[in-house]
């Protein structure tokens, strides 16, 4: 079981991204799957997260700019990144919250956004 993250590189400030969060095994043992952000120096924070249910909840400094959603037939989960800042730059992690095993995080994937 592991999650795979991938989409990341570079965007110029005001452009957009997607990441994408690909999870082995079944989809649906995953109470949640969020994204984090890291940059050097600081710990992970929460970007955003969505709920087996389908409830979503973001970061106050990403909000009306990024979306999280999902496919559950293919598994994945999506954070559509607009309106891109340059303090938006850092390494993005996806966590998927198992049923069983816990937390499960995926690799990072670099984001890194220019003035």
């Amino acid at each position: 079981v592991q999650l795979q993250a991938s989409g990341g590189g570079l965007a110029q400030a005001g452009g957009s991204q997607r990441l994408s969060c690909t999870a082995s095994g079944n989809f649906f043992n995953y109470d949640a799957i969020a994204w984090y952000r890291q940059t050097p120096g600081n710990e992970r924070e929460l970007v955003a997260k969505i709920t087996r249910s389908g409830n979503t909840d973001y970061a106050d400094s990403v909000k009306g700019r990024f979306t999280i959603s999902r496919n559950s037939g293919k598994g994945t989960v999506y954070l559509q990144m607009n309106n891109l800042r340059p303090d938006d730059t850092a390494t993005y992690y996806c966590k998927g919250r198992h049923i069983t095993m816990g937390d499960l995080w995926g690799q990072g994937t670099l984001v890194t956004v220019s003035s």
